[in-house]
């Protein structure tokens, strides 16, 4: 009796084994091929590099084109590089010339007002 159990059991299990090996060959390689490369996803919505206008472009650096995360992200870390954030007011900023002249000369911004400002900087295609 206890050659027939352990037969059942070889039976069993071992056909589990023989079975599941293909499979996770067969996931690997689907899961593998909807990856996503890096080149596809760089270039699509706000982090596509579009041309800017001459303003931004200078308050970037120079350049002539850049995708909207890069500027915002460049836009952020002046502000915080020279503590123009309101104390008192978090969500205002206090605008220096640099940033007057990206933000249509406003004195001061608040941090929702800064997409709005800045989509008159990327130049529309097409």
């Amino acid at each position: 009796m206890a050659s027939f159990a352990a037969s059942r059991w070889r039976a069993v299990f071992e056909g589990t084994r023989t079975l599941m090996a293909p499979a996770k060959t067969v996931a690997n390689s689907t899961a593998e091929a909807k990856k996503p490369t890096t080149t596809t996803r760089s270039n699509l919505g706000i982090q596509k590099l579009v041309p800017i206008s001459p303003q931004l472009g200078k308050f970037l650096g120079g350049v002539t084109e850049s995708s909207r995360t890069h500027a915002v992200k460049k836009i952020w870390e002046y502000i915080k590089l020279h503590n123009l954030q309101n104390p008192a007011n978090k969500k205002e900023i206090f605008c220096d010339e640099k940033l007057k002249a990206i933000f249509e000369g406003k004195d001061a911004v608040g941090f929702q007002e800064i997409a709005k400002l800045l989509s008159v900087h990327f130049v529309k295609s097409g």
